[in-house]
């Protein structure tokens, strides 16, 4: 599972811990990581992925983005990786509960 890969990784490498779902006590600053697609040709799969930054302030949100997204680009090193693409960046406050958060889309290839 990709998302378990990139999981382990991120919690590896970045200060503030990520997870795959909002967890049910949210701390001041974190990230989500959820799949929203995948292929797979010839041994070779390709997934869709969203990693959200969470933080009190949108400042911190970008800032945590940022960061993120430097260690994801950083993973093409392992591997189990043959690419790491970012696809698009951008504020995704959430407006009804009022939480400052940023959104950055990756298409990463892999192997099982």
């Amino acid at each position: 599972m990709i998302e378990g890969t990139i999981l382990t990784a991120l919690n590896g490498i970045l200060t503030d811990k990520a997870y795959i779902s909002v967890p049910e006590v949210k701390p001041d600053r974190f990230y989500v990581i959820q799949k929203t697609g995948s292929t797979f040709t010839d041994k070779v799969k390709t997934a869709t992925l969203v990693i959200q930054s969470y933080a009190p302030t949108m400042y911190d949100a970008s800032d945590m983005n940022e960061l993120m997204k430097t260690a994801m680009l950083g993973l093409i090193s392992r591997p189990d990786i043959s690419s790491v693409k970012l696809n698009s960046d951008y504020n995704y406050t959430d407006t009804t509960e009022k939480t400052c958060r940023y959104q950055a889309v990756f298409v990463v290839t892999y192997f099982d």
